[in-house]
């Protein structure tokens, strides 16, 4: 049985927070290590796993390493994630021009062997592989301004970037699915900038397709959208991802309500106001309060409506797992 539908027959409360960092500096690494070198990402995930209840590994949210292979260049810090830093394609002529890099390209190698050492040494919880999503790594590439501009003056063109973007991802899902992990967060934040209608046009629709050409009954797609504020939750649902993730700027209440019951739903407690800048006892409180309004959903998953940033107190993720443990059900 696949792992969502053992997780929508359990009635206990259930928990994923989404976080590497906390792993990374126990280590005593720093976040540029973790993104550069697997087996320092994958030390990050083990600790994790270890030492926190979670109900499975997830690896760093980085949404740069897909644009980099690509060809972008790439700001690293030594302590904070990666961004990009310029425009890799600009008119449809570089669109064209532009090849889709093979699985070798950039550090791609790096979190290949990440995925594959948590899954061959983590034997107690699934592992969950993560990619950009489609529209976010074609706004990566185009320039999110400009994107969002050329989308209603040529979207042939940005139709032709994002099934590039689409097949990379397929194959690279592909890849982390080979290596044995049990799905992938796919993170679309891009798309929360759009209408229901064009989040369905150029981000859903694409997202479908890799849908159809990884997720079965071992591989599950879990589509994480943190800039959707409730515009464009249908379409998030129209993608076919067995699992929507959401960040803290919606009301995870009405989201419930939206879902139908065989999609598991995860969010949504504010990353950076609750968990880092929040109090344990504000910690806590935000957790429990949210448990109680989706106490009466099967379906659904407490988690950080996004990646656990860096320099979050510990206090404040034990205070996370202790309101879980005391709202058993």
């Amino acid at each position: 049985m696949n792992w969502v539908d053992e997780l929508l027959q359990v009635k206990a409360v259930k928990a994923l927070p989404i976080m590497t960092h906390p792993g990374i500096e126990k280590i005593g690494k720093t976040v540029r290590d973790a993104v550069t070198d697997g087996k320092v990402h994958y030390e990050a995930i083990r600790y994790l796993s270890e030492n926190y209840p979670s109900m499975a590994c997830t690896v760093i949210m980085d949404l740069t390493v897909e644009a980099e292979a690509f060809g972008s260049k790439i700001n690293m810090p030594e302590d904070e994630v990666p961004s990009v830093t310029d425009r890799l394609v600009q008119d449809r002529e570089s669109i064209e021009n532009l090849e889709i890099p093979a699985m070798d390209a950039g550090r791609l190698p790096e979190y290949l062997l990440a995925n594959r050492l948590a899954v061959e040494n983590i034997k107690d919880k699934i592992v969950l592989s993560g990619c950009i999503g489609p529209f976010s790594l074609a706004g990566r590439l185009f320039g999110l301004s400009e994107i969002m501009m050329e989308l209603y003056m040529d979207p042939d063109t940005i139709q032709l970037l994002l099934d590039k973007c689409t097949k990379f991802l397929i194959t690279y899902c592909k890849a982390l699915k080979a290596i044995g992990t049990a799905g992938v967060f796919m993170a679309e934040p891009a798309a929360g900038l759009l209408s229901n209608e064009d989040c369905q046009a150029f981000s859903s629709d694409y997202v479908r397709e890799i849908v159809d050409a990884v997720q079965d009954d071992q591989f599950s797609i879990i589509l994480h959208n943190c800039g959707n504020s409730g515009q464009c939750t249908q379409a998030m649902i129209d993608s076919g991802a067995r699992v929507l993730h959401f960040g803290n700027r919606i009301d995870m209440e009405e989201v419930l309500r939206t879902c139908p019951a065989d999609i598991l739903v995860m969010g949504n407690l504010d990353p950076v106001g609750v968990f880092k800048q929040g109090s344990p006892q504000m910690v806590k409180e935000s957790s429990l309060q949210l448990l109680d309004k989706a106490k009466s959903y099967r379906n659904f998953v407490l988690s950080s409506g996004c990646d656990i940033p860096p320099h979050t107190p510990l206090e404040n993720i034990a205070a996370f797992f202790e309101a879980c443990t005391e709202q058993k059900t």
